[in-house]
């Protein structure tokens, strides 16, 4: 145990931190919510590595160092309601849970979902709601939230993501394509008007269903 708490401290201090993740009650997250015990029992030796960790279906858990910035970006508050589009492995889910007041997850893949079930049932997380479905182009006919986060790539960002955000509400995406993908923090800021920050430049998988752009056919 005392080996995983020090790789646990390692990662912590040589991936997260040089990543421009300082803030306090992040830092103290990242070592109270056991990453272990979110990745497969075949990738134990991956947990704390500087890398994606394959979970099947064409999914991946985040880079711990993507992780963390995506938390500290969103400002999240303990009355936020924050919608999460891909649930994955559920450790982002517990992660967030445990800054905001309510947490609506939505995996496509009703497998990834169960086994993210099982991962967060030792939590006890009341907070928390996961439904299986497409929430690719939005979720809830007319649902707000305070932050969203989409754990897969997105050539396009549908404009229902923004649009969905309450004012003041914060939206973290990775838009692009491969190779060339930036992770971007958007805040609306009124009715209309939104601000949009470039986070880091970083690549991965796009979210099932995901908005194509429009290809010219000769």
């Amino acid at each position: 145990m005392q080996n995983v708490e020090q790789v646990r401290f390692n990662m912590i201090e040589q991936q997260i931190r040089p990543c421009d993740v300082l803030e306090g009650r992040i830092l103290d997250l990242l070592h109270h919510v056991r990453r272990e015990n979110f990745v497969p029992d075949s990738k134990q030796a991956m947990a704390f590595m500087d890398m994606e960790i394959p979970l099947g279906y064409g999914v991946s858990m985040w880079q711990p160092k993507l992780e963390a910035r995506a938390l500290q970006e969103l400002h999240l508050g303990h009355n936020d309601r924050v919608l999460e589009v891909g649930t994955g492995s559920g450790y982002l889910t517990a992660l967030l849970s445990s800054l905001a007041g309510q947490v609506t997850s939505v995996e496509i893949v009703p497998e990834l979902s169960e086994m993210a079930r099982q991962h967060l049932q030792p939590y006890h997380r009341e907070n928390i709601t996961l439904a299986v479905g497409d929430a690719s182009h939005g979720w809830g006919e007319g649902a707000s939230f305070d932050a969203i986060v989409l754990t897969g790539s997105t050539p396009i960002l549908p404009e229902i993501f923004k649009t969905s955000l309450n004012i003041g509400g914060r939206l973290f995406a990775i838009v692009g394509e491969a190779p060339v993908m930036e992770a971007k923090l958007i805040t609306r800021v009124s009715a209309d008007t939104y601000t949009t920050v470039n986070i880091m430049e970083t690549s991965i998988a796009p979210l099932q269903n995901a908005e194509q752009p429009k290809r010219f056919v000769f």
